[in-house]
């Protein structure tokens, strides 16, 4: 692999603090104004209280990634419209296209939509452009002065999730070396531009949950730019202790969903969830302040451990409309933001000391 500048790191920047809220943008999406343009968006978001936006990249509605990779005067545009509505864009996504690097052939219908029409059924071509715009977006992100980035890793392993049957000897340990011959020529690639790759970890991604995000960076000799959005609301419904997760990747923490979730086991159905509808099924998606999610928390050990990134509100309930869940959203982060403390709580007892004074209290003898 090719060592690039190594990443840097929330500690380097940690007296900026965690920044919010923004919003990402993908579910609003539609033809009809505000959510037709990237003008009226910004306005839009700008209106309900947000500081920034997360963009989608798939198609051109708000940017077009490849003019962006090529054009600093056009991400100078982006930049002046955003500005002029009183908001800035904290990171672009690739999640659609992330998750077209790797297919499992069993998947390779439901998710030809997400490629141009002319590439439907040509699995290793739409795999070859789902590469290249992710390389697009490594660029497009640094002319637009960003640092880090969403995207999903993909999923070759997927089909075989539960262990039964019995899976064969090696098949994990391949699907990984795999996944990572794809996506390390794309994180030296965003090496060069200065920004970190973050992937979703995600059901239905090969980069799932810790033990397969800590097998990929194996995989791929712990690349500097090979990082985590963290999305709570993942983790709980598979069980995990998110706030555990924080304590023991918060190094590898570079962008923040701000989502909420449920889990409600009953007699019928668990984690699976029984083939059921979002609404019926005991994990599912809620609007902030909704769920069972302890933000208090994620907030605080996030400001612990120095993040700087965007706190981005993502919208996915199951019950609330959305216009709601993202008026409610901008306040209910900038409630939970911590502005970090510059001097600790003690300090106006703090007492002069030197080696020597410090040997005395000890009650050792002078050097």
């Amino acid at each position: 692999m090719k060592q690039q500048t190594p990443a840097v790191t929330p500690n380097a920047l940690a007296h900026q603090g965690l920044r919010g809220p923004g919003i990402f943008l993908a579910q609003f999406i539609a033809d009809e104004a505000p959510f037709d343009t990237l003008a009226n968006i910004a306005q839009w978001a700008a209106s309900q209280g947000y500081k920034a936006i997360q963009l989608p990249t798939l198609g051109t509605r708000y940017i077009d990634l490849e003019r962006a990779a090529e054009s600093q005067s056009y991400c100078d545009e982006l930049k002046a419209v955003c500005a002029s509505a009183g908001v800035e864009i904290s990171e672009l996504s690739t999640h659609l296209q992330g998750q077209l690097v790797a297919v499992h052939p069993a998947f390779d219908a439901v998710f030809d939509d997400f490629a141009p029409a002319h590439l439907r059924g040509q699995p290793q071509a739409r795999t070859e452009w789902a590469i290249e715009q992710l390389k697009l977006a490594a660029r497009a992100s640094q002319r637009l002065g960003l640092t880090a980035h969403a995207t999903f890793s993909g999923a070759l392993l997927w089909p075989y999730m539960y262990p039964w049957p019995q899976r064969p000897a090696g098949l994990v340990e391949q699907g990984f070396a795999e996944l990572a011959k794809r996506w390390l020529p794309i994180l030296d690639c965003f090496d060069e531009a200065g920004v970190d790759l973050c992937y979703e970890i995600h059901p239905g991604e090969d980069l799932h949950d810790g033990a397969t995000f800590e097998r990929f960076l194996d995989a791929v000799d712990h690349h500097p730019r090979a990082a985590i959005l963290y999305d709570p609301s993942h983790l709980l419904l598979q069980q995990m202790d998110y706030l555990g997760f924080i304590d023991r990747y918060h190094s590898r923490i570079r962008m923040f969903h701000v989502k909420d979730a449920e889990f409600r086991p009953d007699a019928r159905s668990g984690v699976y969830g029984g083939y059921q509808s979002w609404v019926e099924r005991p994990g599912r998606f809620r609007s902030l302040g909704d769920g069972q999610i302890d933000f208090k928390s994620i907030f605080s050990k996030l400001t612990q451990y120095g993040f700087t990134g965007w706190a981005v509100l993502e919208w996915e309930c199951c019950l609330k409309d959305s216009a709601q869940g993202a008026a409610e959203g901008a306040g209910f982060i900038r409630e939970h933001m911590i502005t970090r403390s510059q001097k600790a709580f003690d300090d106006f007892v703090s007492v002069a000391s030197d080696a020597a004074s410090n040997r005395r209290l000890l009650g050792l003898p002078d050097a």
